[in-house]
């Protein structure tokens, strides 16, 4: 059978050998053996994003890699992966705020506590002290599953077809190595390790566990599992102490996961008087409006093309990519990650800041009108820079980096998901958008955006502007609460049971809000 016909597959420029199986296709060669290509669409051949070079006898053919399948031995060149992506990590140290009160265990003393946010893209892992909960390491990665695709319903997708192991099993061996990395820094024993708290996501949550996502992709995409959860850590892998836990938050609904219970946490949500807005824009964007009295949250599908995985040229904030955007003599210029240690760096796409930054620009230099479509090139005050791509009008940073009518396409969709979910949690509480006190932004890409660009192209309502603050990682930091003290776990617990879920798609006028967030009026 031809699945027992094995080819020997040679990856350069690392020059690893691998015996790939005949008929899968070279990402599936990449995949198993071990190195973590980016496929933002799954391996659908949509996105463009896994490109290799592949040797032939009449030179380098550059092919999609989830196309070609394996035939016969292969040598293949894999170009560039932002390997070396920014990571958020930042967050307070919390050993002065709180005291440090873990869960108590039966027969268990506490020792060294961690915890993880394990995100959609990146995962983030922070050692503590034990005995007076001060920040020993912190170790982050990207998560391997993206290699499967970008976003959490690529992953359900992929889970229901080809079973949720290579998913599960990825993403806990990654964790192991950032717990023991983490203990390298600090100079610990990983085995000293009694407490592990985690968040993320449902979709994350649930393939972390073991737990089938099925439910995740089916009306009304109800979590399998809700409540918080305390169980043993050497049931999934993590080299802890033989008795350790691993205390998991709770899942409040739909794709609003333990995550946003850690942000709630962080915010201190069931302390805040006045009206407060919560933004997660991560690969989903998870929103939350309210007070101490009375709150809401929804989800929206927004983080994908913020994030890079379905725009053109778009990578994640890695060296090389185009970070920031802004109009200078009227004329457009940039920055370039890593451009401080290279000034002769060259760009190699745009990441999520940047491409808000641009459209911005764009929309200020006439380069764009309000319904998002480019403007003629004589209306350009650059028009040298309007070039064709793939049939298509685009405006080009350099030969080989642009963003094409499409990329703003799928800008529009993005911003309009959370600029309607904003406008109908308002609703909900009869309030208007100006009588938001605070505007919270967790999570990489809202860190790292201009909130005057996200103002200008009506991501966040202009008008709360001055009222935008950064809270770093939100989830990683409300997950460190929890793990320094029970008293903090019993209260994202409560604060996840006091949150009402507002479905979008279930109200009326949610089509109507949606089309009218499109324009960049």
């Amino acid at each position: 059978m031809k699945e027992n016909i094995l080819h020997e597959i040679i990856f350069l420029p690392s020059g690893e050998h691998f015996l790939a199986r005949e008929g899968m296709t070279l990402l599936e060669a990449q995949i198993e053996a071990g190195l973590k290509p980016d496929a933002p669409c799954g391996g659908k051949g949509t996105c463009g994003k896994c490109l290799v070079d592949l040797h032939t006898n009449t030179g380098l053919l550059r092919v999609k890699a989830c196309s070609v399948p394996v035939t016969g031995p292969a040598k293949v060149t894999l170009l560039h992966r932002d390997e070396n992506a920014e990571i958020l990590t930042r967050g307070d140290d919390l050993s002065d705020r709180i005291p440090v009160e873990p869960l108590e265990i039966p027969g268990l003393a506490p020792g060294l506590l961690a915890a993880c946010d394990l995100g959609s893209t990146t995962l983030v892992l922070y050692l503590l002290d034990g005995t007076d909960g001060h920040l020993l390491a912190t170790a982050s990665a990207l998560n391997p599953q993206t290699s499967f695709s970008a976003d959490v319903i690529g992953r359900i997708d992929y889970a229901k077809k080809n079973g949720p192991e290579a998913l599960t099993l990825g993403v806990r061996r990654a964790i192991k190595e950032l717990l023991l990395n983490a203990c390298r820094q600090a100079g610990q024993d990983s085995t000293l390790v009694t407490h592990f708290c985690l968040v993320g996501n449902c979709c994350m949550h649930h393939l972390f566990f073991g737990i089938s996502t099925d439910s995740l992709a089916l009306i009304p995409y109800s979590p399998a599992i809700t409540e918080a959860m305390v169980v043993p850590a050497q049931d999934y892998g993590l080299p802890m102490h033989p008795e350790g836990v691993i205390l998991a938050l709770p899942n409040m609904a739909g794709f609003v996961g333990a995550d946003t219970v850690g942000c709630l946490s962080a915010a201190r949500f069931d302390q805040r008087e006045e009206m407060t807005l919560l933004l997660d824009i991560g690969t989903n964007g998870e929103l939350v409006l309210g007070t101490s009295g009375r709150r809401l949250t929804c989800s929206t599908a927004a983080g994908p093309a913020l994030e890079g995985a379905k725009i053109s040229c778009g990578m994640r904030g890695a060296t090389g990519a185009i970070d920031h955007v802004w109009v200078e003599n009227g004329r457009l210029t940039y920055s370039i990650i890593g451009q401080d240690l290279d000034p002769h760096l060259l760009p190699q796409g745009i990441c999520g800041s940047g491409l808000i930054d641009a459209v911005a620009a764009f929309l200020d230099l006439g380069i764009l009108d309000d319904t998002g479509r480019f403007n003629d090139k004589e209306e350009w005050p650059c028009p040298d820079a309007c070039v064709t791509v793939e049939n298509l009008k685009a405006y080009a940073f350099t030969d080989t980096v642009s963003i094409t009518q499409k990329d703003i396409r799928e800008v529009q969709l993005a911003k309009a998901a959370i600029a309607a979910g904003i406008q109908l949690m308002c609703g909900q509480l009869g309030i208007q958008p100006k009588e938001i006190f605070q505007v919270l932004i967790a999570g990489a890409f809202g860190n790292y955006m201009n909130p005057q660009s996200a103002c200008r192209i009506g991501l966040i309502p202009p008008v709360l502007l001055d009222r935008i603050s950064p809270m770093g990682n939100g989830a990683g930091t409300g997950a460190r609460l929890c793990v320094l003290n029970q008293k903090e776990f019993a209260r994202a617990k409560a604060l996840a049971a006091g949150t009402e879920f507002l479905e979008l798609a279930s109200l009326e006028e949610f089509q109507d809000t949606f089309v009218d967030e499109l324009g960049f009026e």
